[in-house]
């Protein structure tokens, strides 16, 4: 939905206590989303064929087809026809804020889930990105990402402010990459109490998305490496950027290009997002795409990324 205002006009920061306000929206899209379907549909419109885990309501057979249409393998989606999908509610003003509820419906029992036979049937893992779930089902995974040496990358997310610091640490701890915002970072090192450089020394690299400033990679020797944003031609909505951001490096990463390279092919397909009504409704055109990251990055990197981008 979208409120014709701005949230921080409307809000008494003395009065927060007593916070019971309403908002009358001008606009309401119903849209397909998840922090998982993003990624997924992402990685499959830029040709990759990713393995999709996780839990669903008997309302998933449409959005299931799509993701099927583009080469996603949803063999690792378990369906529960007692609930619903997982629901994401949210409001953005004119600011690009949004205030947000999230139902958890069957995503809940994805803590059922077990990662090795999957594993087995797709003939291994490559990474596994484990994304803001069911807190029970996070630990699971990442304990289990562990315990059979599965490489993985750590994405809390939202999850971050209802986990407590033990929960937290084990999340994280072991991880080949850490992915968070600036503010997600700023909590996770309050609750795990540890400082930035205990941090490093348990992933392996971290990396900070900046929203509009861009993104620091933090490599396990130290090394920084600073990301621009590609700029948006208008600011549409917000809601997936990060999915598609994680969807881009993942789809350079995997193709053995460099950090910065893989940081910037995220960058243009999170503009993408942020140009678009909603997380799935982006469109993909690759002579497009090469002229926007020459722009924002210059010849090489163009010239670097062309040959992972799919036709």
């Amino acid at each position: 939905m979208h409120f014709p205002g701005k949230f921080s006009e409307q809000i008494l920061a003395d009065q927060l206590d007593r916070i019971s306000v309403s908002f009358l929206v001008d606009d309401l899209t119903v849209r397909r989303g998840g922090v998982a379907g993003n990624i997924a549909y992402a990685l499959g419109v830029l040709g990759q064929n990713p393995v999709l885990i996780g839990a669903v309501g008997a309302d998933f057979a449409e959005y299931k087809q799509v993701l099927d249409d583009l080469g996603v393998d949803t063999s690792g989606v378990h369906t529960h026809d007692d609930v619903h999908t997982a629901r994401f509610v949210c409001t953005t003003d004119d600011d690009m804020r949004q205030i947000a509820s999230f139902y958890t419906g069957a995503m809940a029992k994805s803590k059922e889930i077990e990662l090795a036979p999957i594993a087995e049937r797709v003939g291994g893992f490559d990474l596994v990105l484990i994304g803001a779930s069911d807190p029970d089902a996070m630990l699971r995974h990442t304990d289990e990402c562990r315990e059979k040496g599965y490489t993985f990358l750590a994405d809390p997310s939202q999850q971050l402010a209802r986990m407590e610091g033990p929960e937290v640490r084990r999340l994280i701890e072991g991880a080949t990459y850490l992915v968070t915002n600036d503010y997600e970072f700023e909590l996770l090192l309050k609750k795990t109490g540890w400082t930035a450089e205990e941090i490093g020394a348990k992933v392996g690299t971290r990396i900070t998305t900046f929203g509009e400033k861009g993104a620091l990679i933090v490599e396990a020797d130290g090394t920084e490496t600073r990301i621009d944003v590609v700029p948006p031609t208008e600011l549409v909505d917000p809601t997936g950027v990060g999915d598609a951001w994680r969807a881009g490096f993942l789809t350079a990463l995997g193709a053995g290009l460099s950090l910065e390279r893989s940081a910037q092919l995220g960058a243009l397909i999170a503009t993408y997002v942020l140009e678009s009504d909603g997380p799935q409704e982006w469109t993909w055109d690759r002579d497009a795409a090469l002229t926007r990251l020459r722009d924002a990055f210059g010849g090489a990197a163009a010239d670097e990324i062309r040959a992972v981008l799919p036709g």
